[in-house]
């Protein structure tokens, strides 16, 4: 059998930008971040959730706080069906909400609105006036419903799903996912560098290999140079502009990557004292606000920072000053200057009116440091246009410097191939990526695998966005052995059984012995007895017979107590004589029959299990029969004696005995009872007399032919001058049937009266 595992790309199918992404399988659907496209404004940058269903979402999990991975969160969980689960990291959560809020003021202002004028008089949305995606109070109310995860924290949410992330590195809280679900794993890095920076810790590598991985191809093939190379290209360029008394533009975003380049350029600068006249500034709102969360998680960068927060504060800069606010139009920019300022695509903002003021001088400088995406006026001004178009509308020349130099945190393609060869997946679905870049690196991805036998090669595709990929996996028919099973001092031969309890949980199986559920499941190993009092006025004789006839082995014991202890069960005897008890052990002494504690009464107990069950039924019959047939009532029953008027000597012998002829007529009614009149002949003499019995019945393993018949001879014989001594011999070819008519006519004598056999 199998099962069908659908992912669909929402966004960032064969582009970069509004990631979002659907995984179903086994009846579980999670939602990988929730982005917007930086390149279309309003709904349109939204993924494409009109292809979901919000309702049948249960988790969501967001891998940083860019805003093309989370804008969108508060759209998607306050005017959509969404009742899931929101998970992200500790500083993903605090940086969203800072970010957030000020692309909601952002996307406010640019069309001319406050925050708070996102809806009509009568309360409701109005879509008419404006294009925001939610208010103040939505994006709160989506803050509150975000729960927190930790690296290496394992989530379980029943149902075979669980996760745990782990550190990508790409910025402060970023984490990859590795997702459990329906026995099924996936890995899902969202983006993530590989390069431990000034700041940050390199991504991990999972120590279990994925049936799936969702991976960036941002680079596709290209080949970043080296960490140094970039620095100084970087700072090179930054001083060539400042130097030559021009003003240089760093376009960022106010969290992410802006905090390594503000490192690095703080750090020139105080190795450059001639630099040290030229401003530098840090243009956020919300740059005070983001320098402490940064500084609230310091022990969630690398040992660098860890070491210098012991010392002092490295995000305590000696040559950029914060901006809070800034007026364009009023900004003192007559001398050279460095500028940080977002957003990093230059759509809008600060960034996009410095650019329009700047760009048209030659000495000034655009300084790209991130990656650029499609449709924005970074990627456009990268291609070396004559003109660009302001704000404005109005159509001027592009004379400033605009260089790049790649800071975005983002494997290339070395870095990423390397990756996917250590995590070793079975299928590879390509995300986040230019549909041109995204080919050449599956180009590349399938000829490195060409040379694995076809059996082991991975899969490759790069679906666009709404094309669903479908992966067909094998029910495993599987089962681990564990605990005290698996330590054996040798390995189990083929063919030969492994015998403990199986537990299947959230898709995996295992064998253990009963003593280790404890320790590997959340079962308790209990037992339920069973215990009934069944009115019991046969003879013990009669059970054993009747008992020892149905099964194979019966075990029998005597045990003795205190009578004072059946007197709760009605029996008011002597409290101090003490009683003697009959039980009998079927079963592996998993059922037993306790005879003589309860006058007149049989407890019957047994562990409740199936073939228990059926064990304790048979014998419950068996004692309801032992005190119902013919045969019990004649060795239960005494037989009337009429005394006869005698002397006292007389009428103490009657009194103690029956005659003898009154046993032998006895004996020959209970065996005429057992079988046919027809097939059995008796002869009478004195104080002796002889049955012959022929039946074809035999209880000996051999079976009779139809035309034979099984003979048998009784003999019972009192000696002369002794009325209470009585031979019985019994001769016959099956044994087993001999003892029985033995131990039969046995309990007639001993209910009779005091013969002793």
């Amino acid at each position: 059998m199998q099962d069908v595992m659908r992912i669909t790309p929402l966004g960032s199918g064969q582009e970069v930008g509004r990631s979002c992404h659907l995984i179903e399988f086994r009846g579980t659907s999670i939602l990988l971040d929730c982005g917007i496209h930086p390149g279309y404004d309003g709904l349109n940058g939204l993924p494409f959730f009109d292809r979901l269903e919000p309702e049948t979402i249960d988790v969501l999990l967001i891998s940083h706080f860019h805003l093309d991975h989370v804008a969108s969160l508060p759209y998607f969980t306050e005017r959509t069906g969404f009742k899931g689960r929101i998970f992200m990291t500790h500083p993903t959560k605090a940086v969203t909400r800072l970010l957030l809020g000020d692309y909601l003021r952002l996307m406010a202002s640019k069309k001319g609105l406050g925050p708070s004028s996102t809806h009509a008089e009568d309360g409701s949305l109005d879509n008419s006036k404006n294009d925001v995606l939610y208010t103040e109070a939505e994006l709160q109310a989506c803050i509150d419903k975000v729960e927190l995860i930790d690296y290496h924290q394992t989530i379980s949410l029943g149902q075979g799903l669980k996760f745990y992330a782990l550190n990508a590195g790409h910025v402060l809280g970023a984490a990859m996912f590795f997702i459990e679900m329906g026995g099924r794993t996936i890995l899902y890095t969202g983006d993530y560098s590989m390069e431990e920076d000034r700041h940050l810790m390199a991504a991990e590598v999972p120590h279990a290999s994925p049936d799936v991985l969702i991976v960036e191809s941002t680079y596709g093939v290209q080949v970043h140079a080296s960490l140094a190379e970039r620095e100084a290209r970087f700072t090179g360029t930054v001083e060539r502009v400042v130097t030559r008394g021009g003003r240089c533009l760093i376009p960022v975003f106010a969290l992410g990557r802006a905090q390594e380049l503000l490192l690095i350029l703080d750090e020139y600068w105080q190795a450059n004292p001639h630099l040290h006249h030229i401003p530098i500034w840090y243009a956020s709102k919300m740059a005070s606000r983001a320098l402490r969360v940064y500084q609230t998680y310091a022990n969630m960068m690398n040992a660098r920072i860890r070491t210098q927060m012991d010392i002092s504060n490295p995000f305590h800069f000696q040559h950029i000053q914060n901006l809070k606010s800034i007026d364009v139009n009023t900004f003192d920019d007559r001398g050279p200057s460095v500028v940080f300022a977002s957003p990093g695509m230059l759509q809008s903002g600060v960034s996009r009116q410095l650019f329009d003021r700047w760009a048209s001088d030659p000495k000034n400088g655009c300084l790209i440091a991130g990656y650029a995406v499609d449709n924005t006026l970074a990627k456009e001004i990268m291609l070396a246009p004559k003109e660009v178009v302001t704000l404005e509308g109005r159509r001027q020349p592009l004379n400033c410097l605009v260089d790049y130099v790649s800071f975005s945190a983002h494997v290339d393609f070395m870095q990423n191939r390397n990756f996917i060869s250590r995590v070793d997946p079975k299928h590879i679905i390509l995300v986040h990526g230019a549909k041109d870049e995204m080919g050449r690196l599956k180009s590349a991805l399938m000829l490195q695998h060409k040379q694995l036998p076809e059996n082991k090669r991975p899969t490759v595709t790069m679906p666009p966005n709404l094309q669903e990929v479908k992966l067909k996996f094998s029910r495993r028919r599987s089962a681990k052995v564990m605990g005290s099973l698996a330590k054996r001092e040798r390995e189990p031969h083929e063919g030969e059984e492994v015998g403990g309890i199986l537990v299947t949980q959230n898709f995996n199986s295992k064998i253990l012995s009963p003593k280790d559920l404890p320790t590997y499941t959340p079962l308790r190993l209990g037992s339920v007895v069973s215990k009934l009092h069944v009115p019991f006025a046969g003879h013990v004789s009669t059970l054993r017979l009747l008992l020892n006839e149905m099964f194979s082995t019966v075990e029998e014991s005597n045990e003795f107590f205190h009578k004072s202890d059946a007197t709760e069960m009605g029996d008011n005897t002597d409290n101090e004589s003490q009683g003697e008890l009959i039980v009998f052990s079927l079963h592996e002494k998993q059922v037993t029959i306790t005879i003589g504690k309860t006058k007149g009464v049989a407890s019957v107990e047994w562990f409740a299990c199936p073939v228990g069950d059926i064990v304790a039924d048979s014998v419950i019959a068996l004692l309801m029969h032992a005190q119902s047939s013919v045969a019990s009532i004649h060795l239960t029953s005494k037989p009337c004696v009429h005394r006869r008027s005698s002397s006292d000597a007389d009428r103490s012998t009657s009194s103690k005995r029956p005659r003898i002829d009154s046993m032998l007529r006895l004996f020959h009614d209970t065996l005429l009872h057992q079988f046919e009149q027809s097939s059995i002949e008796a002869s009478y003499e004195a104080r002796k007399a002889t049955f012959e019995i022929k039946t074809d019945a035999s209880l000996d393993n051999a079976a009779l032919l139809e035309s034979d018949q099984l003979q048998c001879r009784v003999d019972v014989h009192f000696e002369d001058g002794d009325d209470f001594n009585a031979k019985i011999v019994v001769e016959c070819s099956d044994s087993k049937f001999a003892r029985n008519i033995q131990q039969c006519l046995r309990g007639v004598a001993e209910a009779a009266g005091p013969v002793r056999l």
